[in-house]
């Protein structure tokens, strides 16, 4: 069985879905749902439930340590969360409205998070690292972590925000991920990453850095590139419910597949029918 090290945000999901149009200055009858997530500890949980021995390492405020640790375990993640004496954990209104999503973060204690402290002997088969955990890690600390990994095996990396990378700087962003052998951004994230608008023009720019590089289109489906080749993949039909989390079901998909031995597009199609599953349920993990 494979073993992946992954690092990440932990949040608290406040998913809020208005039953109408909201109204300003007055109230919206609306269904009100909290959960633990974060896009790491989600990806960490939905990569478990495939059979994947998984090792978490994120940063929670000390008073949510047990809370959080509990909730990974019961998904088959093993936790390692560092603890927060100063800031409380990171907190997230997930806004669902149709197929669209609005969040408002407070990243809390990820902001904390010290890559620089993480046990290598965890390093396995592959290493993940959530976007959202590059804007505030110490880059030279971040680099040798994937420069270990990749002596061992993959490191895939999802990018997490296209505002987040906007603001933190794209050449920042890229120069914290270098040796990152698996990019998989959003088109959104994409055309931040790439300057470029069209998906195959986005592919091919960030083929340049990265071996393999799948660009997610949502309700369009994915385009996979690898070494001057493309791999274009329909959308999986399904009705969905919401799509929190499917992103994160779509990585680890592509990664369980990956680390089973199978080609990239064949990753794609297995990675793109799961996400498609994963928006016929409310909330971020399996």
């Amino acid at each position: 069985m494979p073993r992946v090290l992954v690092i990440g945000d932990v949040i608290d999901d406040i998913l809020v879905t208005p039953g109408r149009e909201i109204r300003i200055d007055t109230d919206t009858q609306s269904r009100i749902v909290s959960s633990p997530g974060g896009s790491g500890a989600n990806f960490a949980a939905w990569l478990a439930s495939l059979g994947v021995e998984v090792d978490f390492v994120g940063r929670v405020g000390r008073a949510d340590i047990e809370r959080h640790s509990e909730a990974l375990k019961k998904t088959g993640v093993t936790p390692h969360l560092q603890a927060d004496d100063l800031v409380e954990t990171g907190r997230i209104i997930v806004l669902v409205q149709g197929d669209t999503r609005s969040f408002l973060t407070d990243r809390g204690a990820n902001q904390n998070l010290d890559v620089g402290a993480i046990d290598e002997t965890l390093l396995a088969d592959a290493l993940y690292v959530s976007g959202y955990s590059v804007f505030d890690s110490e880059p030279a600390a971040l680099r040798s972590l994937i420069k270990g990994a990749r002596k061992k095996g993959i490191v895939i990396c999802d990018p997490g925000s296209a505002g987040f990378i906007q603001d933190h700087g794209v050449s920042r962003f890229l120069n914290s991920i270098e040796g990152v052998s698996i990019l998989v951004p959003s088109l959104q994230e994409g055309k931040v990453l790439a300057g470029e608008l069209a998906p195959e023009l986005i592919g091919d720019s960030l083929s340049r850095n990265f071996d393999q590089v799948v660009l997610t289109l949502g309700a369009e489906g994915s385009i996979g590139f690898e070494k001057g080749k493309r791999f274009v993949i329909e959308p999986t039909k399904v009705v969905a419910t919401d799509p929190t989390g499917a992103g994160d079901a779509f990585a680890a998909k592509l990664l369980a597949e990956l680390l089973a031995g199978k080609t990239l597009a064949k990753a794609q199609l297995a990675a793109s029918r799961f996400a498609a599953l994963a928006t016929t349920k409310s909330g971020g993990r399996p």
